[in-house]
C-alpha cells in the first residue's frame, strides 16, 4: 500500500516560497563581475565598430577580424563570470554580453551606422568618436541591466531564446557577408 506524499499546508508552502525568494535576492546581491569586465566589452565593441567602418571600404578582412576579436573577448569574459560566481544568469549573456538589451542594440546600431557613414566620407576622427561612444553606451547598458537585475531578479532573469539568438546570429553573419562581398 502506498502512502500519499506529504502535502504542505498553506503556511508551509508560503514559508517555503518566502525562503526561496530571500535566497534568490541574496544570490542576486552577491553576483559580481570580474575585474575589467565592462571596460573590456566597451573597448572591444568600440574596436569592432571602428574595424567595421574601416573595413567596409578597402579591407573587408577588418570586419571579420573585429567580429572575431569581439567573440574571443566575450567568450573569455563569460567564462570568467561563470567561474567567479558559479552560476549562469538568465539574460546575462544575451542582454549584457551580446547586447540584446534595447539600449545596447539601439546605441550600437546608431554608432555603427554613423561610423560607417563617417568612414565612407573619410572623416576618421568621427569614426573614432562614434566608435568610442558606441562602446561606452554598450557598457552603460550592461551596467544598467546588472543594477536592474539586482533590484528585481525575477523580472530580469530571462533572456532571449537560443533559437532567436541563433536566428539573429545567422542574419547578422549574412549581413556581414553581403557587406564584405559588396565592398
Amino acid at each position: 500500500m502506498e502512502s500519499a506524499p506529504h502535502r504542505p499546508t498553506a503556511e508551509e508552502a508560503s514559508a517555503a516560497l518566502a525562503d526561496a525568494e530571500a535566497t534568490r535576492a541574496t544570490l542576486a546581491d552577491r553576483i559580481a563581475t570580474p575585474s575589467w569586465f565592462f571596460v573590456s566589452l566597451g573597448v572591444v565593441i568600440a574596436a569592432q565598430i571602428a574595424a567595421a567602418a574601416a573595413g567596409l571600404g578597402d579591407e573587408p578582412a577588418l570586419v571579420v577580424a573585429g567580429l572575431a576579436v569581439f567573440a574571443a573577448v566575450a567568450g573569455v569574459q563569460l567564462a570568467r563570470f561563470r567561474r567567479l560566481n558559479g552560476v549562469r544568469l538568465g539574460g546575462f549573456a544575451s542582454r549584457v554580453v551580446l547586447g540584446s538589451a534595447t539600449a545596447a542594440s539601439v546605441s550600437y546600431t546608431v554608432a555603427l551606422g554613423a561610423a560607417i557613414w563617417a568612414g565612407s566620407a573619410g572623416r576618421w576622427w568621427l569614426v573614432a568618436l562614434w566608435s568610442v561612444a558606441g562602446g561606452a553606451a554598450y557598457t552603460l547598458s550592461g551596467r544598467r541591466w546588472m543594477r536592474r537585475y539586482r533590484g528585481d531578479p525575477a523580472a530580469h532573469a530571462r533572456g532571449e531564446s537560443l533559437a532567436w539568438l541563433a536566428l539573429a546570429a545567422v542574419a547578422a553573419l549574412g549581413g556581414v557577408g553581403l557587406l564584405v562581398l559588396g565592398a
